[in-house]
Formats: structure tokens, C-alpha cells, sequence
């Protein structure tokens, strides 16, 4: 093989999952060339949860500096009754947060997060961006791949490389190529907004929450999660209720009288956001098979590529950020030997991002709770100390990754 194939990574999309990958091969010498279907990196939804497993890592990729002016650090994690605003429990962030996990919890913007990973994308001669670009094919064997690209202007882009990375999201392109299947519709909608602090809604919001905290409000059937982002100058709300299918894609606008209906039962004052915090946007929730393929001869898939899964443990963009750090270090470590590489690291990461997806549906069963089942969820969270809902976290904040 050719000496400079075996140095060459070809990603496919410029997400956070991509451009993290990106970063990741490139700070272990190799060279990557990003292929965004899109013409242009506007990036889609509101705000994200950074979790100390993702900020550590991303110190590491020298993306951290970048983005902490634009972050907030919450002192909290705050988790209230919706109908009554009373509080439940609290997870203590913060100073607290960075001293137990060595790093700390953020929540941004997502395009400020997209802003710092291409910040720190452009300072790396050995990437190299191209957008308006969908991979068409691809071949691969145990030295390499190559794939094409149909490239703007409707030319076609051929290249060839050790490795391609499929970031391209849950509607993955590069996963139907290797035959892992489509994702499916969770039977849920996320509705989101933000709101200037300083807006009417902002200050409404802000005298029964904290503007200082992840706040989590329960309810029947639904639950709403509001935080700070863009330095505290705004609030990101989201709500999660039953819904159906939307169109295939990331956003779509639906009849906000299911989110109004999902909300009647609340807090007047948390009730009247439905109304007063739009516009909302409806986002349909995705997952993917959780025995789809991640690995082909030559190709990785990563992040929602290759397991989508709910938002109920905050952890979709640190598992991309994981999975792409990890990717790098498995195949940097085993020269040579790309198929076995790939074998290990997806045998290194389903038990990890298993073990999430369980979280995550552990976590919406209690906070959409009915009846005695959320009697029960109420006495335990109010008798559990802060500190013993930190330690139940430990073990995924405090991951670090291993190569085995």
C-alpha cells in the first residue's frame, strides 16, 4: 500500500462528530480530508450538555479554550416537581463537578460548539474541509478504501485513504452503504427554543428556576429541560412529548397545541412558556438498532451513524466525542492491522454506549413517571444526599478511555 494512503482519513460529515474525529487522527499524525453533504455549516438545534468525559476530551483536542467563552458552567443540576415547581434533588456541578471529575460540565450553544471544533479544524494544516460533497460509493479491504464523492458543481471527487469515518448522523448515508439499516422513530418529539434572558419570557422563566442551573421539570407523560447558554445571555428549553413522525430530518414545524395539551397540568407559570417561549421548533426522535453495524473492511461509523440513541442522559454529543477520540487511539496504536483495529474498538465501545442507552431510558421512565410510581420517584430523589447523586455518576463522568 501506498505510504500515503496508510496516513490518509476520509470523514464523512462536518458535524461534531466528524470534526472531532478530524482532530482526533490529526494530533496523531495523520492526514484527514472532511466531506460535508452540505453547502454550508449551519448547525441545527439549540443547546447541549458537555459532560466531563466530553470536556476532558475535548481539552485534549484543543478545542476547550475555545469554547469556554461562549459556555456556561452550571453550579447544578436541579430536578423539580412540574406540577408544584418544588425542588426534588440537586446534583452539585460546578467547582464541585471539576474537582470529583477533573473536568468540567458545560452547556452551550451547539453552534458554538460547532464554531470552536472548526476554530481548531483550521489551525491544522493536515485537514482539509469540503463542503456541497455526498458520498456516492465506496470500496474497502484490510489496507484501505476508497470512496467518491459527487463534489459541487456536480464534478466527482475520488480518494483514497486507510480509513472512512461515517459522521454523517442518524440519517447516515455511509451506514445504508455497509448495511446497517435505517433508524427508527422513538415516538417522541423534542420541542425546542431559546429565549433572550433578558426577554419577557426569559425574566418570566427565570423567577421560578434557577438561571444558574440545568433544570429539570417532571411530569406525566412529558418533562421539560431548561439551561443557560450564550454566556447566560439566553435560556435553551426543551420538551419532550409523545408525538408522531415528522418528515426525515433534523427539524420541522408541528401544531404547537400538542405541546400546550403535553403541558396543561403544570405549573400555570411553566404552562404559559408553551405559549410564550416560541417560536418552538419540533424535532423527531431517532434511534438506531442497537445491533446495526458499526464496522465494515475499511469503514467506521460513529456517533449517531452508528447508534443514535434518546437525549434523556444528555450524552449524544459526548458519545460522538468518545467514539471519535477512541477511533484514532485504536487505529493509531494498531498500525497495520486496520480490520483488527476496528474489531477492537467496537468491541471496546457497545458495552460503554450500552450501558448509556440504558441510562437514558432508566431516566425517562422516572421523570415522566404517573401515579405511584412518581409518589415513589419523589420520596426517593428528596431523601438521596447531593452527594450520593454525584457518586451514581461517577462512572460516567469519570470515564476515561483504554485501548485493551
Amino acid at each position: 500500500m501506498d505510504i500515503s494512503r496508510s496516513r490518509q482519513i476520509i470523514v464523512a460529515g462536518a458535524g461534531i462528530a466528524g470534526l472531532a474525529a478530524a482532530l482526533a487522527f490529526a494530533r496523531r499524525g495523520f492526514s484527514v480530508e472532511i466531506f460535508e453533504r452540505s453547502e454550508s455549516l449551519v448547525e441545527v438545534g439549540a443547546g447541549l450538555q458537555l459532560s466531563p468525559n466530553a470536556t476532558r476530551i475535548l481539552d485534549r483536542l484543543g478545542v476547550l479554550e475555545l469554547l469556554l467563552p461562549k459556555a456556561v458552567h452550571p453550579q447544578s443540576v436541579i430536578l423539580r416537581d412540574a406540577r408544584t415547581l418544588t425542588e426534588l434533588a440537586r446534583v452539585p456541578l460546578g467547582a464541585s463537578a471539576e474537582q470529583r471529575w477533573r473536568a468540567p460540565y458545560l452547556v452551550v450553544h451547539r453552534a458554538d460548539l460547532q464554531a470552536a471544533l472548526l476554530e481548531a479544524v483550521s489551525r491544522l494544516p493536515a485537514i482539509r474541509l469540503t463542503k456541497g460533497a455526498e458520498l456516492r460509493e465506496f470500496s474497502g479491504d484490510g489496507s484501505g478504501v476508497a470512496a467518491s464523492f459527487q463534489a459541487p458543481g456536480g464534478t466527482t471527487a475520488d480518494t483514497i485513504g486507510l480509513l472512512l469515518v461515517g459522521a454523517d448522523g442518524v440519517w447516515s448515508s455511509v451506514r445504508g452503504l455497509v448495511g446497517g439499516g435505517g433508524s427508527q422513530f422513538h415516538g417522541e418529539l423534542a420541542w425546542r427554543t431559546v429565549i433572550q434572558s433578558d426577554s419577557e419570557a426569559g425574566r418570566a422563566f427565570a423567577s421560578f428556576a434557577s438561571d444558574n442551573a440545568v433544570n429539570a421539570f417532571l411530569h406525566s407523560g412529558s418533562h421539560l429541560i431548561a439551561y443557560p447558554v450564550r454566556g447566560g445571555a439566553a435560556f435553551n428549553l426543551v420538551a419532550f412529548t409523545p408525538g408522531k413522525a415528522l418528515a426525515e430530518g433534523w427539524a420541522d414545524k408541528a401544531d404547537i397545541a400538542m405541546l400546550k395539551r403535553a403541558m396543561r397540568h403544570t405549573a400555570p407559570a411553566l404552562a404559559r412558556l408553551a405559549e410564550d417561549a416560541g417560536p418552538w421548533t419540533a424535532w423527531p426522535i431517532h434511534t438506531v438498532p442497537a445491533k446495526s453495524r458499526w464496522v465494515a473492511s475499511g469503514v467506521a461509523l460513529i456517533g449517531d451513524a452508528a447508534h443514535a440513541m434518546t437525549p434523556f442522559a444528555a450524552q449524544g454529543a459526548a458519545m460522538a466525542i468518545e467514539d471519535a477520540d477512541t477511533l484514532a487511539a485504536f487505529v493509531a496504536d494498531r498500525s497495520g492491522e486496520l480490520n483488527a483495529a476496528l474489531a477492537a474498538w467496537e468491541a471496546s465501545r457497545r458495552p460503554r454506549v450500552a450501558a448509556v442507552a440504558r441510562r437514558g431510558a432508566f431516566n425517562h421512565f422516572a421523570w415522566q413517571a404517573w401515579g405511584p410510581v412518581a409518589l415513589a420517584r419523589n420520596l426517593v430523589l428528596r431523601t438521596r444526599p447531593p452527594e450520593k447523586l454525584a457518586a451514581d455518576l461517577d462512572w460516567l463522568y469519570g470515564w476515561e478511555p483504554t485501548l485493551g
